[in-house]
């Protein structure tokens, strides 16, 4: 099973009252994110997609561009504190991800 589905289900496992404060909760606090909690530079994913499909070109990183969002990391500490931790590494759910393009 995947990390999003494995985590929505053990969201939807949660005694009532615990799942029903989720839903009540209106505040920025409220948003549960699924991840890792790790955080990886733009930079490093577009070489580990490289990796994956077997790109066997340059890539091309114009440094004088801005970057965007300062950091690229998902707040996951509301899934951990409820007790759900990820299973599958980045670079392993890319390899899953990149097969199951494949043969679709």
């Amino acid at each position: 099973m995947d990390d999003l589905a494995d985590a929505s289900i053990f969201l939807l496992n949660l005694p009532e009252d615990v799942f029903s404060s989720l839903l009540t909760d209106h505040s920025s606090q409220a948003l549960i994110n699924v991840g890792s909690g790790e955080e990886i530079s733009i930079k490093e994913l577009a070489l580990a997609i490289k990796g994956v499909v077997g790109f066997a070109g340059d890539l091309a990183f114009d440094a004088s561009k801005p970057d965007g969002t300062p950091r690229k990391l998902s707040d996951v500490s509301r899934l951990h504190g409820l007790g759900w931790k990820h299973e599958v590494r980045l670079i392993e759910g890319l390899r899953e991800t990149y097969q199951w393009y494949l043969v679709k």
